[in-house]
């Protein structure tokens, strides 16, 4: 397995390759995503683990991903955003990696290439205007 690193209050950062892009999904009139993976692999003890993790984006930041092609190593910046969800009388929880910052990583390291990093400044999610859980 692999370990968030945590970078400031709330905010945890990732790199990996890029291995999925999804289409932005119009989920009501008022709310769209866009969702992506990035396949994490870590040597341990000789062995190499790999998760694939996926993230999303909102709003204005599904148009982060348009610079970015399937294959580049990448790193995210992100907040971990959980939600309760109640419907005729079920409950269900579910979890969303919140992406707010990418960039490019260089080949071979850890660092980012010269391109300055895709950033948008976090927005307020709007209300829902329906009963769907995401």
């Amino acid at each position: 397995t692999f370990i968030f690193e945590k970078n400031c209050e709330m905010a945890y950062e990732l790199s990996g390759k890029l291995l999925e892009i999804f289409p932005t999904q119009e989920v009501s009139a008022s709310f769209k995503k866009r969702e992506f993976v990035i396949e994490k692999s870590e040597s341990v003890n000789d062995r190499v683990f790999t998760d694939v993790i996926k993230f999303q984006l909102i709003q204005d930041r599904c148009a982060l991903l348009d610079s970015y092609k399937l294959g580049e190593e990448v790193k995210v910046t992100f907040n971990i955003k959980g939600s309760k969800w109640e419907k005729e009388g079920r409950t269900n929880y579910f979890v969303n990696l919140d992406v707010w910052r990418m960039e490019k990583v260089a080949a071979g390291n850890n660092q980012s290439n010269e391109s300055a990093p895709t950033y948008v400044e976090p927005a307020p999610l709007p209300e829902a205007e329906d009963d769907l859980p995401f």
